[in-house]
């Protein structure tokens, strides 16, 4: 029982640490997750989190309570998923509660920003170490198929302008056949 309990508090203060210190979008909560998880705590493999990250991105809602409800779910059942869940929410309702009530305040304020600017560069690093991570792990699956998907992906948003969505579709669909076409060649 003393078990459990040190385990829901320690989850609940780190979607809480997480939460509060992760701005950007969902993709910067993965590297902190990472550190927390995987790396410290090795409650699950990386490669069990980009399955995780994959299905949050995919799954309706905001990726970074989705991914914290399924941290959770891993480690601690329903009670992780309601635990991390709340301590998820609870940082951006009240720094948006916070921000609101003095908008006029915020919105005028040279140094906030300058600060919300140099918040910008902190959020593309984490998502450029986020990518690298991704696609080691991709590479590291040695599938000509999946190694070859990670350029083409990106040629296809950045250079032809297609939307992330679709590109996410396409790719999904590819899998999907891929898997069918690897089964049938099996049986």
């Amino acid at each position: 029982m003393k078990q459990n309990i040190k385990k829901y508090v320690w989850l609940f203060a780190a979607n809480l640490f997480i939460s509060a210190f992760t701005f950007g979008g969902g993709y910067i909560v993965v590297p902190m997750v990472r550190r927390f998880f995987v790396v410290k705590k090795q409650y699950f493999t990386e490669e069990d989190l980009i399955d995780m990250a994959a299905i949050a991105q995919s799954s309706p809602g905001a990726i970074a309570i989705n991914l914290s409800a399924l941290a959770g779910y891993r480690i601690a059942g329903i009670a992780g998923v309601l635990i991390s869940c709340s301590a998820a929410v609870v940082p951006p309702l009240a720094i948006l509660t916070f921000v609101s009530a003095f908008y006029k305040t915020f919105v005028s304020n040279m140094i906030i920003t300058a600060v919300l600017k140099g918040m910008e560069a902190g959020v593309a690093a984490l998502m450029v170490d986020l990518i690298t991570a991704m696609c080691a792990l991709i590479l590291k699956k040695k599938s000509f198929f999946l190694s070859v998907m990670i350029p083409l992906s990106f040629a296809a948003n950045f250079v032809l302008g297609i939307n992330a969505a679709m590109i996410l579709f396409v790719c999904c669909f590819l899998c999907i056949l891929q898997v069918f076409y690897k089964k049938r060649r099996e049986d």
